[in-house]
């Protein structure tokens, strides 16, 4: 059975009268990546520090390891490694030096330091460019030396914030690649991202935070189960649709939801082997689709089920 990593327990910040935390627990496994998700202001950043052991909770527990997580816990927080939002990275120093140096912060010297350094460069694809200066880079290879210098010390547990921000595809699969390697060998990730496609292919277990408490901490695969429609299907039609149309659509087995907007139909499915029935009843029904596709329903359909459509500043 998968070993608990990390144990998050009723944890509580407070900024004044603000209460930015509100109880928030879930765990972490050992080789699991969680996917940490929610609107701007949800408290996502401040959970993250005090996972860190950069803010002080104000009530409730972080164990990893079996160790507590607390801002003076220095030796419990060496098993953590972060990749922050902003680079943290010298610009004038070569990748190299810049690793030589991350390395000494958490006591490596000597053919350990080497050895290391050797290694995450050949995690992030970076060993031909070990000498060059990060300075030339592109913002893809920025990242993934960014990744490096979290691994310096290999870590028991990864924590990213938004790791792909500006980077292009070629880079952003080669980032996913190697998170994926690092779950392999049993390390456990803790992933933020506004970008749902890469939280669904990265997370087997996923925590979605609004106004400071949990909304869902479930896999993924139970998340959809929490939505009527399964599937999707996208119609678009010659001429607009009539209402007595729409109606009958409404009622046709399967179909839980339907938006038309002129001549384009969005019809949310129970599954997806309802599609062919339903566009079948539409050709029956005179209609004359000029395009149609069928889709599942998408993490993000989830995300904004639970958090609303309002605008978050």
């Amino acid at each position: 059975m998968p070993t608990v990593l990390l144990s998050v327990t009723n944890l509580v910040k407070n900024y004044g009268a603000r209460r930015a935390v509100d109880g928030v627990s879930f765990r972490v496994l050992a080789g699991q990546t969680l996917g940490l998700l929610g609107p701007n202001g949800a408290g996502k950043s401040t959970i993250v520090g005090m996972l860190c052991g950069l803010l002080a909770p104000d009530g409730g527990d972080i164990v990893l390891g079996g160790e507590r997580v607390a801002p003076g816990a220095a030796a419990v927080k060496r098993k953590i490694g972060v990749v922050p939002q902003d680079l943290a990275l010298y610009e004038d120093l070569s990748a190299l030096e810049n690793l030589r140096l991350f390395g000494a912060l958490y006591g490596l010297r000597g053919k350990l330091l080497a050895e290391r350094i050797d290694k995450v460069l050949g995690q992030v694809n970076l060993a031909d460019r070990a000498r060059d200066k990060p300075a030339t880079f592109s913002g893809g290879m920025k990242r993934r030396l960014n990744i490096a210098a979290a691994l310096m010390h290999d870590p028991q547990l990864l924590i990213l914030d938004e790791p792909t921000v500006g980077v292009d595809p070629q880079s952003r699969n080669a980032i996913f690649d190697t998170l994926e390697a690092l779950q392999a060998q049993g390390k456990a990730l803790i992933y933020t991202s506004h970008y749902m496609e890469e939280v669904e292919r990265l997370a087997d277990h996923i925590v979605i935070i609004d106004h400071g408490k949990v909304l869902a901490d479930e896999s993924p695969a139970s998340l959809h189960s929490r939505l009527a429609a399964q599937a999707a299907l996208r119609v678009e039609l010659a001429e607009p649709a009539h209402a007595s149309l729409l109606d009958g659509l409404r009622s046709q087995r399967g179909v839980t939801s339907l938006n038309a907007d002129g001549g384009a139909l969005d019809i949310g499915l129970a599954q997806a082997a309802d599609a062919l029935p339903v566009m079948g009843w539409l050709q029956q029904a005179g209609c004359r689709p000029l395009h149609f596709a069928t889709a599942r329903t998408s993490l993000e359909d989830i995300f904004l089920n639970l958090t609303g459509r309002t605008l978050r500043d």
